[in-house]
């Protein structure tokens, strides 16, 4: 399902619903959508959170990033990416997660998110993170969304795991791209 990236409704625009009514409407499509097993009707209740792009909907999307069906986590990423302002405010609890898997795939959604913020979430996530693939995973958004601002969280990733066998190597080719101002 192609997703398009939308921006949040201006102020000026007016609402039917209430604040709470949209809240529980996205709480009835995330419940739904996560035992929702066919493809086209889980393709109408993504179109719908997608249409709040809200707070409620980036959360109830959210949630199922820890789903064992790895079709339901790309779609609520590709629909997360496509609500990147509604997103902002469930990143940082993701890229916080217990789980690392939740950290990863959160990293996915931080790519359509505004090159500053890309920048500051993913530097912040490279200053604690324990988990070597987390890492990679931030470092290759890096490497298409990166600026001068990752360098610092770049090379404290590459000292702290320099007997990696993969990321030092990738780092270094991400800093020598920044630094070439690509």
């Amino acid at each position: 399902m192609p997703l398009v990236r939308r921006d949040p409704h201006r102020p000026a625009e007016t609402t039917t619903g209430s604040e709470p009514d949209k809240v529980e409407a996205a709480h009835d499509l995330g419940l739904a959508l996560g035992a929702e097993k066919d493809l086209r009707r889980r393709e109408a209740l993504l179109a719908k959170l997608l249409s709040l792009s809200d707070v409620s909907a980036a959360s109830e999307l959210a949630q199922h990033l820890r789903s064992e069906d790895a079709g339901l986590r790309t779609a609520c990423i590709e629909t997360l990416q496509a609500m990147p302002a509604a997103a902002a405010f469930v990143l940082p609890n993701l890229l916080s997660d217990s789980d690392s898997d939740v950290r990863l795939l959160a990293t996915e959604i931080v790519r359509a998110q505004p090159t500053e913020i890309a920048n500051r979430l993913l530097a912040a996530l490279l200053g604690g993170e324990t988990h070597p693939n987390v890492c990679a995973a931030a470092v290759e958004v890096l490497a298409e969304v990166g600026t001068a601002d990752a360098i610092p969280a770049l090379r404290a990733v590459r000292a702290r795991f320099a007997s990696e066998a993969f990321l030092p190597l990738a780092i270094d080719t991400v800093l020598t791209r920044l630094a070439l101002g690509r």
